[in-house]
């Protein structure tokens, strides 16, 4: 067991099931078994040709919830009300969040549409005799469920890109007071633990009620599947294609495979989920991110190996998927999940991306734990508030003008502009800045601004300077403040909730007449804070990988053999 006192998934004893197990198959299909998808595949790559490129990780877990269960609905024909009815009752669904959070749902953009945040969860239960046969630790059953991957996925309002964000499971974060929903019991808040141990207190509404309290993030839905409930689905369909870049074997779980594609069955498939030091540097990043290659491949073969014409292999394979998932209760039925993977569709593989939350060693244990790190961490979580991508990457040409700017706008003259100006620094725990909104108000007038108006009518704290504008017409105005002020584009935002115009000074502008450049993450161009490629900019382009990335495994030059 770890120096943190969480057990580690791939640390077995030694008289761990680790023997008896079917080796992966690196070759061809067993005899008399039909081959698959898999086999087919690996033949074809052998012969030289080309693979058709795969939809992105987790994008494809997405769509299997939808497409395998609508051609189980063609497959049943006439009964497929009754079916669907069936399958609802078998959905496991939880409540959304167990927490006392206040963030409000985004506001819709100036077309009516609204970006989708979702927490992917996996979890890894070891009670139950299969989950001891399959590998798990007999000392761990009865332990609470852990969510060991957890992935926040950020859907843009117009659908044109999505960001998805990884958490190792050490990560320690503040876990919020939650409630369990079934007993009523209140857990009390927590101001640093591993973010995978949230689960612990009441399900995995207390893990999005942890995730927002860390992002500052409204979440729609969760989705969280159960991994023995994956491998049964896999054995299915003849079991489920990785790839390493090199021969290995894994000290804890003995997972043993050979360099380039394996298929994985039963006990292999589960090892691999749980195995850790073998791949990159031993870390839960690179677990994760053979979680992600393990789930998002295993949908591929289930989308290749169903047929509508067989509706008995589909119906067991929409029980199976079912019986894997547990969502929030909005999205706890077939049509829900079925109209979330239509959704989810049109987003473009190629702008699709994935980044591992940046992280530091935790200073009380750095050899065993992470902390997010501060300045990075809070750019990405400020770019998904303000639905901006982190690939840097502006819609199509021509495509926001109509959508965001009203056709034929007349110039606008800033002196018959009127915006008022409130003062919010009093946020994050510090005393407001007496004069603030004067202060600024008389550098808007300086600059030409001469509507400019102090309203002390309302007693606002918000963290960010923002500029708020009610109706799309004033758009360019409010932008045009912005650019004034030195304040970034992302300050600038549509609220239906402010008539004309409202700037408010927030806490990260406590002086100066201008915006401090430090605060807006570049050198004040349009671009705003949080840009990944502009300059000023704490995320790592490198970091950031495209949805269709599909290497192999990188394998731990200690693990192999």
């Amino acid at each position: 067991m770890p120096e943190s006192g969480i057990p580690d998934d791939g640390e077995e004893s030694a008289d761990s099931p680790a023997t008896g197990r079917s080796a992966a198959r690196t070759g061809p299909a067993d005899e008399g078994r039909p081959p698959g998808r898999a086999a087919a595949r690996k033949a074809r790559a052998k012969g030289g040709r080309g693979r058709k490129k795969p939809k992105p990780r987790w994008k494809r877990v997405l769509m299997w919830s939808s497409g395998s269960l609508a051609l189980v609905v063609l497959a049943v024909g006439g009964g497929a009300f009754l079916y669907v009815e069936y399958l609802n009752s078998r959905i496991e669904r939880a409540p959304l969040d167990l927490g006392n959070s206040d963030i409000e749902a985004p506001e819709a953009n100036a077309a009516g549409q609204r970006p989708l945040n979702i927490l992917l969860l996996g979890s890894d239960s070891r009670d139950g005799e299969e989950n001891q046969r399959l590998g798990g630790r007999a000392d761990l059953a009865g332990e609470p469920v852990r969510a060991d991957v957890q992935i926040l996925l950020h859907a843009s309002a117009d659908r044109s890109n999505a960001t998805l964000i990884s958490i190792p499971r050490d990560t320690q974060v503040p876990i919020p007071e939650c409630t369990d929903p079934e007993s009523g019991e209140v857990y009390s808040a927590q101001e640093s633990a591993s973010i995978n141990t949230a689960m612990y207190y009441g399900g995995p509404g207390c893990v999005v009620a942890t995730w927002k309290e860390l992002t500052g993030v409204y979440i729609d839905h969760f989705m969280m599947v159960e991994f023995a409930g994956v491998v049964d689905m896999a054995d299915a369909i003849g079991g489920v294609p990785v790839c390493v870049d090199a021969n290995m074997e894994d000290p804890k779980t003995h997972l043993r495979l050979e360099e380039g594609e394996n298929i994985l069955e039963g006990e292999d498939a589960i090892q691999w989920l749980r195995t850790r030091y073998a791949f990159a540097d031993g870390s839960d990043v690179g677990r994760t991110k053979a979680q992600q290659m393990y789930l998002s491949n295993m949908v591929e073969e289930l989308q290749g190996n169903m047929s509508v014409g067989d509706a008995g292999q589909l119906m067991d394979l929409a029980e199976a998927a079912v019986d894997a998932l547990t969502v929030d209760d909005a999205l706890g039925s077939v049509t829900s999940l079925y109209d979330l993977g239509n959704d989810l569709g049109s987003i473009p593989n190629d702008r699709i991306n994935m980044i591992t939350l940046p992280n530091l060693p935790d200073p009380a244990n750095p050899d065993v734990t992470l902390i997010p790190d501060p300045e990075p961490a809070e750019e990405l979580f400020a770019l998904v508030r303000d639905d901006r991508p982190i690939d840097g990457e502006d819609a199509p040409e021509g495509e926001a003008e109509e959508t965001e700017e009203p056709a034929d706008e007349e110039p606008f003259d800033p002196a018959l502009v009127q915006v008022a100006v409130q003062n919010g620094t009093g946020a994050d725990g510090q005393l407001p800045v007496d004069g603030r909104a004067s202060e600024i108000t008389d550098a808007l007038r300086a600059a030409g601004f001469a509507g400019a108006e102090t309203d002390s009518s309302a007693v606002v704290a918000e963290s960010e300077s923002t500029v708020y504008y009610g109706d799309v017409a004033d758009q360019a105005a409010a932008e045009a403040i912005a650019e004034a002020l030195g304040l970034p584009g992302s300050a600038v935002r549509n609220s239906t909730s402010h008539d004309g115009l409202t700037l408010v000074v927030g806490a990260d502008w406590r002086e100066g007449a201008a915006f401090p450049q430090e605060a807006a993450g570049d050198e004040g161009g349009e671009g705003g804070a949080g840009e990944p490629s502009g300059g000023g900019s704490a995320i790592d382009p490198e970091d950031i990988h495209s949805g269709e990335d599909d290497d192999c495994m990188a394998i731990n030059p200690e693990n192999t053999w």
